[in-house]
């Protein structure tokens, strides 16, 4: 299989491109504003309400014509799914909240569909909606495939002053089959160095470790009868309990209690339970803080699809973000698929993906979705100018400049640099993304914008061809001389989107010096990471 990245609508994606049981593990993390006013999530909307730009990292769900028009999809298939959404509307009338149940429950049939029958999914969120989550769930996968809600402390306590409730510093993971069988490597704890010291541990005279455990009933369900003079209710019948003693595997305490004796692996603490606090999230110790707000931590991926994947195994993230399923699946040797609503997000992953796993990973996966030729280019910046930016600014890895209020107006995205010895200056390329006609007054506007932030080199990328008086008044800004080499470079460029689908770049000290890191890379992949492309491949 070929490990896929789709820049597109989840939904979309899923119904046109991902197979009937074709996948073994779904990991999804839905954005969802757990920070806004708990009662705005629930307050009634008017359903004519346009739906806003969809921007990364900001959550989009609200109640509006196409949440209306999604709540009308599911209930009139008339199946268990529609009954939940139907209650949910009695409840939580024309809220955000409907809204978001609305948005989730196709999708999330759609993820039902693809599982095998053997698939596990497990879906991540937090307690603003996990209980209305897990009816949906219920509705879709069956109460009786419910396997675990899972706690994950994912930040440690903070002492906050203004706080007048409980601290909030957990998220869960509501984790569903598809059948009644599945995939579960059971994982442990790491077992303390301080463990074959305890008082349940029993080193035998064949030389292993056995752990004590009890041979009393819980409950007084077991058989009653006298063992060692106790009489109690046991685990065990009786002649099970004599075959036991015969093997040496039953010692007794000081009271004349019996303890069975269990094999102990001194290498692995206690089995892995449901609520799991030895996971902290990115930050800056880690090396693996992208920038991106809401980032898990490899770990978590790790562990998730450890436990429920084996090797070649399909993992599928719906909302992938920065990719850090993709890049966990990566490095364990799963197979992927990773799909995301922003060119943000899909040029985040590449970049991730070369910094982690070197150039050999370019031919382990495709991307679908991307333009790939001008008429794709020029169809993405009809259909939403964000995007566009986005994509473009991706294929010079630049990173977008975030538009706030009062922000300076002309930068689109910034490149920084360093062309100096340690402890030089940082240096930046101011660049300029225009998806429509090209107008010579943008070439003058951009380079007073480099001239005002003093940027060492302005880029404009456009979809059309500069005219003659432009490239001439582009050349009037001179050039930018590194001290990294001495070389000159145009201090004014103009790129167009041909330019860089056929490979062209930016003219600049970047190309050659290393040390750039314009978007944060992600750390070198370690242990199984250094593959082949056999490897990476699958073959």
């Amino acid at each position: 299989m070929q490990n896929t990245l789709y820049f597109g609508d989840n939904l979309d994606v899923l119904r046109r491109y991902v197979a009937d049981e074709s996948v073994d593990l779904v990991y999804l993390d839905p954005p969802f504003n757990s920070d806004q006013n708990y009662n705005v999530l629930f307050a009634e909307q008017d359903g004519t309400r346009s739906a806003a730009q969809i921007h990364a990292f900001e959550d989009s769900w609200q109640w509006d014509e196409s949440a209306a028009r999604a709540y009308q999809e599911v209930v009139e298939c008339g199946d268990k799914t529609a009954d939940a959404l139907i209650a949910f509307r009695t409840i939580l009338h024309d809220s955000d909240m409907l809204a978001y149940l609305s948005m989730m429950a196709p999708r999330l049939k759609e993820l039902h569909r693809v599982l095998k029958p053997t698939g596990s999914i497990y879906l991540h969120c937090d307690p603003t909606a996990s209980h209305y989550l897990k009816l949906l769930m219920d509705s879709i996968f069956s109460p009786a495939n419910f396997r675990n809600e899972v706690v994950w402390r994912r930040t440690r306590g903070h002492n906050d002053k203004s706080l007048i409730k409980y601290g909030c510093n957990h998220d869960l993971l509501l984790y569903y089959g598809k059948g009644n069988k599945w995939t579960f490597n059971k994982q442990f704890h790491t077992r303390s160095v301080d463990a074959p010291k305890t008082h349940d541990t029993y080193l035998h005279t064949d030389g292993n470790l056995y752990r004590k455990g009890d041979c009393r009933a819980p409950g007084n369900r077991g058989p009653l009868y006298e063992w060692n003079g106790v009489t109690r209710h046991w685990r065990f019948s009786e002649e099970t309990a004599k075959d036991l003693e015969a093997k040496g595997l039953i010692v007794f305490s000081k009271n004349g209690m019996p303890r069975v004796l269990r094999p102990l692996d001194i290498t692995k603490g206690n089995p892995l339970q449901d609520t799991w606090v030895d996971i902290d999230p990115p930050n800056s110790g880690s090396g693996e803080l992208l920038g991106y707000q809401t980032q898990k931590p490899e770990a978590l991926l790790e562990r998730i699809i450890t436990t429920s994947t084996n090797e070649g195994d399909v993992v599928l993230d719906p909302f992938c973000g920065c990719g850090t399923t993709i890049s966990a699946a990566q490095r364990l040797r799963r197979n992927w698929i990773g799909i995301d609503i922003t060119a943000l997000a899909t040029s985040l992953i590449k970049n991730r993906l070369l910094t982690a796993f070197g150039d050999s990973v370019k031919q382990s996966y495709e991307v679908v979705g991307e333009p790939k030729c001008l008429a794709d280019a020029k169809a993405l910046a009809e259909q939403d100018k964000y995007q566009f930016q986005w994509w473009a600014l991706g294929l010079v890895n630049a990173r977008p400049v975030e538009e706030k209020k009062g922000a300076d107006k002309g930068i689109d995205g910034r490149i920084l640099f360093h062309d100096e010895p340690t402890g030089g200056k940082t240096k930046q390329i101011i660049l300029s993304v225009k998806g429509g006609h090209l107008q010579a007054g943008y070439i003058r506007d951009l380079r007073g914008v480099i001239e005002r932030e003093k940027a060492a080199i302005g880029v404009l990328i456009a979809i059309e061809q500069p005219t003659g008086p432009m490239k001439k008044e582009a050349a009037s800004a001179g050039f930018y001389k590194s001290p990294y080499n001495g070389q000159d470079y145009p201090r004014l460029q103009i790129l167009t989107v041909e330019d860089l689908l056929a490979g062209k770049g930016i003219d600049a000290p970047i190309v050659k010096d290393t040390r750039v890191q314009t978007i944060k890379r992600a750390p070198k992949a370690k242990g199984r990471a250094s593959h082949t492309q056999k490897d990476f491949l699958g073959e």
